[in-house]
């Protein structure tokens, strides 16, 4: 469906992505321009709806391609190798730190798709989430090592008290802005991660 998108040279091609990443991250769906996004793109919206179709079809097609994109700069580039769980988290917070770095429209567009309930496609982010979300937790999770928990425990909630508090974590990295990223110090989450990381070490594993 998006061949003519995809087959652009490369600076129109992502000036159009770009601009309507810019756009639906700033206003969601139903208040997002198209008038704003062909504007910012450098084109006439006619020339737009050429290449993407409708504004339905093209934000989710941005879902898909925004998804692609950390699949390939951050779901693919995790060590399964390693089984202990706080350095599987540590491994997959480093490269999302790097991903919102290169990327930093992605996660603006990505929390408008999650938290969107606009009847137009809101069906069809919730059957692609679901799909994503339950193949990606088993895939970062469902190989650890629970030798290294203490005795007693339930490991399968301990491990989901354990996404819960990372995740809640870095969703606040994840709330800055475009803007606000470049001024991120970025070395120094990573240390306050490690030490919260440590904490919960203590919490859930046995010691020694």
């Amino acid at each position: 469906m998006f061949t003519k998108l995809l087959n652009l040279e490369p600076k129109r091609r992502e000036a159009i992505i770009n601009a309507a990443l810019k756009e639906f991250g700033a206003k969601g769906y139903d208040d997002a321009s198209t008038n704003v996004i062909a504007k910012e793109a450098g084109i006439s919206k006619g020339l737009m709806f050429h290449y993407v179709n409708n504004k339905k079809d093209f934000f989710l097609f941005l879902h898909d391609y925004t998804l692609a994109i950390i699949k390939e700069k951050y779901f693919d580039l995790v060590d399964y190798d390693e089984k202990d769980i706080f350095e599987r988290l540590r491994q997959t917070y480093l490269l999302k730190v790097k991903v919102m770095q290169q990327y930093p429209l992605i996660f603006e567009f990505i929390k408008v798709a999650i938290s969107t309930e606009s009847d137009a496609v809101k069906k069809e982010l919730d059957e692609r989430r679901k799909k994503t979300e339950n193949a990606s937790f088993n895939k970062f999770y469902g190989d650890i090592d629970v030798s290294k928990f203490r005795e007693g425990l339930d490991v399968e909630k301990c491990r989901q008290l354990i996404f819960w508090a990372v995740g809640g974590y870095a969703n606040q990295i994840q709330a800055v802005s475009e803007i606000e990223i470049n001024e991120v110090d970025f070395e120094k989450i990573r240390v306050e991660f490690d030490s919260y990381l440590d904490e919960l070490r203590k919490s859930f594993y046995n010691e020694k």
